[in-house]
């Protein structure tokens, strides 16, 4: 069966290239990074080159590149690395569409007496910066926002949120694993103290993140143990990965221009023409700022679980916008979040592509997609009621569903 893989957002294919880089190190040059021979010698210095080309990505200094399992560790280092750093503080401002890497360390926080407030997004998923201004105090020890979402790709304005989060003098952490890769990023010119990473979202395997720490950024490591990363994040170094990473890394500089340039146009043109096709359609987000890469669709009244298991019938590989899981009926966090009408949140599909894809993926898309729509509204009866004039909201208790008709 044909597979069209769109479900990059979730884990990419790990580049040929990239493969190639990392065998040797599961065999012949198993060297330990930190011994005194020869023999693990020239390991770590193919560690070291594999931190340069990370830097050069980020238009950073190789010793600020700080390599860990992932990034969900890398977004429990810097939080609780800084934090540890400032005992005296005990507040911390977030926003409610981070990734639960984020979001649920902000739940640990307020269990053990930390202030967290949550900064609230407009139907777009934009935030409001005056509402961070205003949540800044004097108790405030980390200011921690996404680059980009995970679901519907709206990028924040980080730089903006940078200048003023650092004109308090107040350090500046943020979740970077969907944008590195995909948009560029200069640390030389940038406000963020403290950015995470995550190996799997750019064509390196699982298993390897990197924590960005400025040089004169305040820092508790979050592994004790030996003195491998500077004595930031201790455990011998997962080698094959790191090389691996250094390698997608410089990949990625490489087709930085095709992400933005052939990948966008391929997700446009999905895009379009699925909204063309199938009325009801909504996109999730603000279009006009958003990863090249990621288009969030809700089709209202009907289940999106539905939508992805008659997809994957076809060969598709999608996922839903929502958290939804076996037993619950709750649409994402995200999409709450952004105020998306129940009719449509639970319909929601994230498409997310790479350099991979390929002008005939989009077309089998296309011509399978709306079909499977069509069915399953055919036994919806949010469906019937909806096409008969009837007021859904009867049907569901307390919810107040928007009809919103594209085309």
């Amino acid at each position: 069966m044909r597979t069209v893989y769109l479900d990059n957002n979730a884990t990419t294919r790990v580049a040929p290239e990239v493969v190639e880089a990392m065998l040797p190190y599961f065999s012949e040059l198993y060297g330990n990074p930190s011994s005194m021979h020869f023999f693990g010698g020239q390991v770590a210095r193919k560690i070291a080159e594999a931190r340069e080309r990370v830097a050069a990505l980020l238009n950073a200094d190789p010793s600020e590149i700080v390599f860990t399992s992932c990034g969900t560790e890398s977004d429990n280092a810097a939080i609780r690395g800084t934090l540890e750093s400032y005992p005296e503080k005990n507040h911390v401002i977030t926003t409610r569409v981070e990734h639960p890497a984020v979001l649920n360390v902000g739940q640990y926080l307020r269990a053990r007496g930390y202030r967290v407030t949550e900064l609230g997004v407009d139907r777009m998923g934009r935030l409001d910066l005056d509402e961070l201004r205003d949540a800044i105090d004097e108790q405030t020890a980390l200011v921690t926002i996404l680059y980009a979402n995970n679901e519907t790709g709206v990028i924040f304005p980080i730089e903006e949120i940078g200048e003023i989060v650092k004109a308090r003098g107040i350090p500046f952490h943020t979740d970077a694993v969907q944008a590195v890769g995909k948009i560029p990023l200069d640390m030389a010119k940038s406000h963020i103290d403290l950015m995470s990473l995550s190996g799997h979202k750019l064509h390196a395997p699982k298993g390897i993140g990197v924590l960005y720490i400025r040089k004169g950024t305040k820092f508790s490591p979050f592994f004790i143990g030996g003195h491998q990363e500077g004595g930031r994040r201790g455990g011998t170094e997962n080698v094959p990965s790191i090389i691996g990473l250094g390698k997608a890394a410089e990949l990625a500089i490489e087709h930085m221009d095709e992400e933005n340039g052939r990948v966008r146009a391929l997700r446009d043109r999905l895009e379009k023409e699925l909204l063309d096709r199938i009325p009801n359609t909504l996109v999730n987000g603000d279009r006009d700022n958003r990863l090249p890469n990621t288009c969030s669709l809700s089709f209202e009244y009907v289940e999106g679980e539905s939508i992805l298991l008659l997809m994957s019938d076809q060969g598709i590989c999608a996922s839903s916008g929502s958290a939804c899981t076996s037993g619950s009926l709750e649409p994402s966090h995200v999409l709450r979040a952004m105020g998306v009408p129940f009719t449509a949140a639970h319909g929601s599909i994230r498409f997310s592509l790479s350099i991979y894809n390929t002008d005939e993926d989009i077309d089998w898309v296309i011509e399978k997609l709306p079909a499977i729509v069509e069915r399953l509204r055919d036994i919806s009866p949010f469906w019937k009621d909806y096409k008969e004039g009837k007021p859904i909201s009867s049907l569901m208790a307390g919810i107040h569903p928007e009809h919103t008709r594209h085309r």
